[in-house]
């Protein structure tokens, strides 16, 4: 099989969904340019910003992709390569972006609030209670896990570490610039991607050599930062600047990709069950994670995005189009390591991670474009760990909200009060994933992480179901996705408990996975009763 056959199919796929059935979805979702946005209504130049789409593109893509939509498909290749490709298109197109632009439409909706405070209106306060508590412990545990591997990064690259740091501080230059100066976007962009190329040759020239531990501690303060700033200073515009690494990654990759014509070597299908991996159903479904469909995605869509988008427009191509456009660098992962053997993939999977193999196989594609080998990895390696440390501010911003959620909100209480909550709360969520992460126990959860991921977007895609339905719209393309959802998670999360429950599994991971099991299957029970609660006159 062809490798640039597979992706030319996965583009066509795309450039096919996005026009017609993300269209369709929009119209579903009552999107209407006319009413005016959260960013508008409720600006406070904090957290509340308006903003151009394409800087809140930059943002919501570079926040949503991290490092699960290649780690996740290369890991789940050991099926062999068509479930993986087959899950990914299927999630992108019917579930995955309409997960995310629904969060998007329902929070614009509800004065920018999270899916927290919508799940509370239409579910339940008990549900809405589940999942900021979940929510909450996700977000400490991918707080945890980045941190470590970008602090692991840095002590083994000092150069990146470095190129890191003259990014944070032309970042800042750059919102400055582009909010006082009164300059377009495009010209301020120009200033800002000169800076970035600075970047990258002053990041080579002056490294920066710290401990495992200072860098730690480097990271939480940084993240502190990023998270209690005006999102239009640091994190608004690292995240768009960010996003062109990104772009030229995936865009330069697809086109490397289409010269080289690598042929696949790694068998369509291996086999109904895996022995690290366990059984293809439910196991593929969790672990492709953020390349088809993602819950941290809706606490993001509803977090950030949300507050910064000028007008509701710009939710398809923001939210509906990142989705699609994760899907390509999902596919883009599939087929940098499906050029290997099925003996070599294990060996590499088993010697190295995945980030590696990624960037190895992607640079491959690059030479053809006449970009050295070694320097095509390190560029790689380079924009993966970048966007790492977007998704760590992002996340951190993003609890904070959550536990100003749960301690009531704070757009009602005082100036005061939200001052104080808005540093204590961040203060909270890193405290708390800096010691998880000190602690080195954060292996011993992750493993429940893709199915309590998973849960997070079912229980999104039931609150969007009960929204519309209680609106008086059609329901079914949320809500069958919601079933399946539910289905695999609860298959992912009973296999868990069954597997760590017995002699030599992990107890602590039993419990966990236990816990969530009721939690799901209450929430289930919630929003049954809301979906068919009669339509209420005042939804929006």
């Amino acid at each position: 099989m062809s490798g640039t056959l597979l992706m030319l199919i996965a583009v066509a796929v795309v450039a096919i969904a996005y026009p017609t059935y993300g269209s369709v979805v929009t119209r579903w979702f009552g999107v209407d340019p006319s009413r005016p946005t959260p960013a508008v209504t409720r600006a406070d130049g904090v957290d509340y910003v308006a903003s151009p789409a394409p800087m809140v593109l930059g943002h919501h893509f570079a926040s949503i992709a991290g490092a699960g939509p290649i780690v996740g498909p290369i890991i789940a290749v050991a099926f062999g390569w068509l479930p993986a490709f087959l899950w990914v298109l299927v999630g992108i197109v019917f579930i995955g972006g309409p997960h995310d632009l629904g969060a998007t439409v329902a929070s614009l909706r509800h004065e920018g609030r999270t899916m927290g405070d919508v799940i509370e209106r239409y579910i339940g306060s008990a549900a809405k209670r589940m999942f900021l508590v979940f929510a909450i412990a996700a977000l400490v545990l991918v707080i945890a896990v980045f941190v470590d591997i970008i602090a692991r990064t840095y002590v083994g690259h000092a150069a990146v570490a470095s190129t890191s740091a003259w990014f944070v501080l032309i970042a800042m230059a750059f919102g400055v610039l582009h909010r006082r100066s009164g300059l377009p976007l495009w010209a301020s962009s120009i200033v800002g991607l000169a800076g970035l190329a600075a970047c990258l040759v002053l990041g080579g020239a002056t490294p920066i050599v710290l401990s495992y531990n200072a860098w730690v501690v480097v990271l939480l303060a940084y993240i502190f930062f990023a998270a209690v700033s005006p999102v239009w200073l640091l994190l608004q515009p690292r995240d768009y600047l960010n996003a062109f690494l990104l772009y030229a990654m995936v865009f330069g990759g697809i086109a490397g990709l289409v010269f080289t014509q690598p042929t696949l070597a790694l068998p369509a299908f291996v086999g109904w069950s895996d022995p690290q991996l366990g059984y293809l159903f439910p196991v593929i479904f969790i672990t492709v994670a953020c390349g088809a469909i993602s819950g941290f995605h809706s606490i993001i869509a509803s977090g950030t995005t949300s507050k910064q988008l000028a007008s509701e427009a710009h939710a398809k191509p923001i939210a509906y189009g990142s989705m699609l456009l994760e899907g390509l660098l999902a596919v883009l992962a599939i087929i940098a390591v499906a050029q290997l053997d099925l003996a070599n993939y294990r060996s590499a999977l088993a010697d190295g991670s995945p980030i590696a193999m990624f960037a190895s196989g992607v640079a491959g594609f690059l030479t053809t474009l006449g970009v050295p080998h070694a320097s095509g990895v390190t560029f790689i390696s380079l924009t993966v760990a970048a966007f790492a440390l977007t998704s760590l501010d992002t996340c951190t911003r993003l609890g904070r909200y959550l536990i100003e959620e749960l301690l009531g909100g704070a757009s009602e209480a005082s100036p005061q009060a939200r001052q104080t909550r808005r540093y204590g709360g961040t203060l909270a969520i890193i405290a708390a994933g800096g010691a998880l992460c000190l602690s080195g126990q954060f292996n011993q959860v992750w493993p429940v992480f893709g199915a309590a991921n998973q849960l997070l977007a079912a229980i999104a895609l039931l609150a969007l179901g009960a929204w519309l339905a209680q609106s008086g719209r059609r329901t079914a393309f949320v809500l069958v996705p919601a079933a399946f959802m539910f289905i695999v998670t609860l298959a992912a999360l009973g296999q868990l408990v069954w597997i760590n429950a017995g002699e030599g599994g992990s107890r602590v991971l039993a419990g966990v996975a236990a816990v969530l099991l009721v939690m799901a299957i209450a929430v289930v029970q919630q929003a049954w009763s809301a979906t068919r609660a009669p339509r209420r006159a005042s939804v929006a």
